[in-house]
């Protein structure tokens, strides 16, 4: 397993990464994007083993329902692209699992390169949404055929792939660029129906970042993203090769699909761990500042935070759900229900907006309008804005101000805009969800108990 030491000294790789308008050569030393190096050096400390052979916790596959429980647990406070890592692998073996007696060697290649990620301790995003040009039309029916990745060459020992991927958090700080289609393919997209494994700098790759880290000097204006960011990346393959041993799919439209949905799986199942810890930072901010605005007790903010916590306990029995009713594969490897964490996931994504209104309905104008905390610090001005800021005996000006920064960092600022695109976006779009979801709840159960209330069980068989 490498340090974090190690793992800043990995990515001094050749790769091509820009930002802002410059290549960086430096990324453990760039200002911005060394925050998330930082980070992720720090996720590579926390689980390092120095035995020959040791496997991170986070990397360990799950055999049953409390193994996947223990991973969630664990997940819900690791780093983001230790998360995407473990999400990775997971739909790496899923794929394997769906695609394993119709293409037992691309199967094969994928355990294998498992277990090679899990040796090396590597870390992978996934490359899945494509830059797909006009919407309204197919991959093979887009004027620019590079709308999709696809695949320009074939060599014997290996692939040429060209086009882009978009959205692609943590790319840049990563080793491996798991590279699989975005939807299902028909027969005649047979170079698009392509899934495979690209190292980072691999000739030809090239990742622009942007970021909503804050540009602001002071960050204590930003508690929460001024610690800790993570850029997105748009990744193009420039005529990029992938030998053989890292092709998990090329041609087999009937397959494309697998990925797509194997990756699904586990992204939503993150994305739900993640809004049970954020629904509840939601309701206490809630409470917090009705109780520093001494409302506590007014009824119209008990019943908003009511309505908060009954949706994040709905979130949170989701994610039980899910987990206690996960199945295991022919290889013994626990996977979480489908139904329960696409339905939990829509509904924290889906709600999402009115628990953050709720919030910003309690607290007030201030959100957005608080002086900052070096105005606090203002010999001339800061007594007095610490007296009208200020609401009561037990609350001081300087906690009220603080408190209205972190809620407008975390819901009303840059921090806060990419979480609500992110909640509806990561693992599919809600469209997707309820896709899932309609397809793994049993319907047919459901009619034949309205049939039975209704007294026409005769009907039954036939419904």
């Amino acid at each position: 397993m490498m340090t974090g030491d190690q793992y800043k000294a990995s990515l001094d790789d050749g790769r091509h990464v820009y930002f802002e308008g410059s290549r960086i050569d430096d990324l453990p030393g760039h200002p911005i994007l060394g925050v998330k190096v930082d980070s992720s050096a720090q996720g590579y400390d926390r689980f390092y083993k120095p035995e020959d052979g040791a496997v991170g916790d986070f990397m360990v596959v799950p055999r049953s329902a409390q193994d996947l429980r223990a991973q969630v647990e664990l997940h819900e406070t690791v780093d983001l692209l230790t998360h995407v890592t473990y999400a990775s692998i997971m739909t790496l073996l899923t794929a394997a699992d769906r695609i394993e007696s119709e293409l037992p060697e691309n199967a094969a290649r994928i355990r294998a390169y498992v277990e090679d990620v899990q040796r090396k301790d590597l870390r992978i995003v996934q490359c899945i949404t494509d830059s797909k040009g006009d919407r309204s039309k197919k991959p093979g029916q887009q004027e620019d055929p590079d709308q999709y990745v696809h695949v320009v060459e074939r060599r014997p020992d290996g692939i040429v792939i060209r086009g882009a991927k978009l959205h692609i958090s943590a790319a840049s700080a990563s080793h491996e660029l798991m590279t699989i289609p975005t939807k299902s393919m028909k027969p005649g997209e047979e170079d698009y129906a392509v899934a495979c494994m690209v190292p980072v700098n691999s000739p030809g790759v090239k990742i622009v970042d942007t970021t909503y880290y804050p540009r602001h000097e002071d960050k204590r204006h930003y508690p929460i993203s001024g610690s800790h960011h993570c850029p997105e990346g748009f990744v193009i393959f420039d005529n990029v090769f992938v030998p053989n041993e890292r092709v998990f799919l090329d041609g087999q439209t009937k397959f494309a699909a697998v990925f797509a949905h194997s990756l699904g799986l586990w992204e939503r199942l993150g994305g739900l761990s993640a809004m049970v810890a954020d629904y509840d930072i939601l309701v206490g901010f809630a409470q917090l500042i009705a109780e520093a605005n001494g409302l506590e007790r007014i009824s119209h903010v008990r019943e908003k935070i009511s309505e908060m916590i009954i949706n994040a306990t709905l979130v949170r029995s989701s994610l039980e759900a899910a987990v206690e009713n996960c199945h295991l594969t022919s290889d013994g490897v626990a996977f979480p229900n489908e139904l329960y964490t696409n339905a939990g996931k829509y509904h924290g994504a889906a709600t999402y907006s009115l628990m953050v209104r709720h919030l910003h309905d309690i607290g007030g104008g201030s959100i957005m309008t608080a002086p900052s905390v070096a105005d606090l610090e203002n010999e001339d001005v800061g007594y007095l804005i610490r007296k009208y800021m200020g609401t009561k005996q037990s609350v001081d000006g300087n906690y009220r101000t603080r408190l209205f920064h972190a809620i407008r960092d975390y819901t009303a600022d840059s921090y806060g805009g990419w979480k609500a695109v992110t909640n509806i976006q990561a693992g599919g779009g809600l469209y997707a969800q309820r896709i899932v979801s309609r397809a793994h709840y049993d319907i047919d159960h459901a009619k034949k108990l309205a049939l039975q209330i209704a007294h026409m069980d005769d009907y039954a068989e036939t419904a």
